[in-house]
């Protein structure tokens, strides 16, 4: 089965290669680099503003936000939820 993140990253690539008129992830592709990575800062703050705050559903809430700008800011870098798992997985060392 495909995770969400899996089906995210299929969305938005097939969004470059087919733009959808009236679709976000196609102005922010349109926008360029910049706007993805102020994205991803505003995204980033309001995920410590709600930690900060104990805000479980809206933890959630801006969580699920960064990670989608994450992964359009990473389609424009070429790099992938694959790659971003296989550091994770080089990482992890078992005690």
């Amino acid at each position: 089965m495909t995770s969400i993140l899996n089906q995210l990253e299929t969305l938005i690539a097939a969004r470059r290669s087919h733009p959808k008129q009236g679709s976000y992830t196609n102005a922010l592709i349109d926008a360029g680099l910049p706007r993805m990575a102020q994205k991803v800062g505003e995204e980033a703050v309001e995920v410590v503003v709600a930690a900060l705050a104990q805000d479980k559903p809206r933890q959630v809430s801006e969580s699920a936000d960064l990670l989608y700008h994450l992964l359009v800011m990473w389609s424009e870098l070429d790099v992938s939820l694959a790659d971003v798992e296989a550091e994770l997985a080089q990482r992890h060392k078992p005690d």
